[in-house]
């Protein structure tokens, strides 16, 4: 059966998914950086961005754990680029470069219609205009029994969360504080929208809980 999971989905300590003022230069917002640093670290991430080294411990573990069984992903626009609006032309091709690290369908949510764009390893991102439970249906439809991941942005994952389609949520709260930004948490009623903390595990750069839809 195929489930829907946020993994490795970092938050400040005061609730920040992402910092202030995105753009091209700062894609996590200012300060956002440093609520990822966790992931950087890491022996698997530097391996898949073709670095050597690299942290092993518990944050590697969570980090490696997040990419099994996925067979599709759903993206908000913003985690997909910086562009704003209408698409001005088809140049922008995504953060990661020619072989983005999803190796599998990738389906953005966007209000504007753009043509799939196949790239280097396996992905392929869809842009999808008929909202979040369509985007779920051709990602599972994709997946073909295995998992779909939900790679954000804070606001896709609050829209989903409210609709009660989130089967199971990992959030690494970093020691860090942004102050402002895309919070996480404000105006979310997770026990009424029926979600409990199931587990929760010190990591070496953050501190990791599992949320479950009851």
């Amino acid at each position: 059966m195929t489930r829907l999971y946020v993994r490795g989905f970092s938050l400040s300590l005061d609730g920040f998914g992402a910092g202030p003022a995105q753009d091209l230069e700062n894609p996590l917002g200012r300060g956002g950086k440093a609520v990822h640093q966790w992931v950087f670290e890491t022996r698997f991430f530097r391996r898949m961005t073709g670095q050597e080294g690299g942290r092993s411990g518990v944050d590697d573990d969570f980090v490696a754990r997040g990419f099994e069984n996925i067979g599709a992903w759903i993206l908000g626009r913003n985690m997909f680029g910086p562009v704003r609006g209408a698409w001005p032309d088809e140049s922008w091709r995504g953060w990661w470069g020619e072989e983005p690290p999803y190796h599998s369908d990738v389906y953005v949510l966007t209000h504007h219609a753009r043509a799939p764009l196949k790239m280097a390893g396996g992905t392929t991102f869809y842009f999808v205009t008929e909202g979040i439970r369509a985007a779920l249906e051709r990602a599972t439809q994709s997946a073909r029994g295995r998992d779909v991941r939900l790679g954000g942005g804070v606001a896709t994952v609050r829209e989903y969360l409210r609709a009660g389609l989130i089967d199971e949520m990992h959030l690494a709260v970093a020691p860090v504080l942004l102050g402002s930004g895309e919070h996480f948490f404000n105006g979310i009623d997770l026990p009424a929208l029926n979600y409990e903390c199931v587990d929760r595990v010190a990591g070496e750069g953050s501190a990791h809980f599992i949320v479950r839809r009851r």
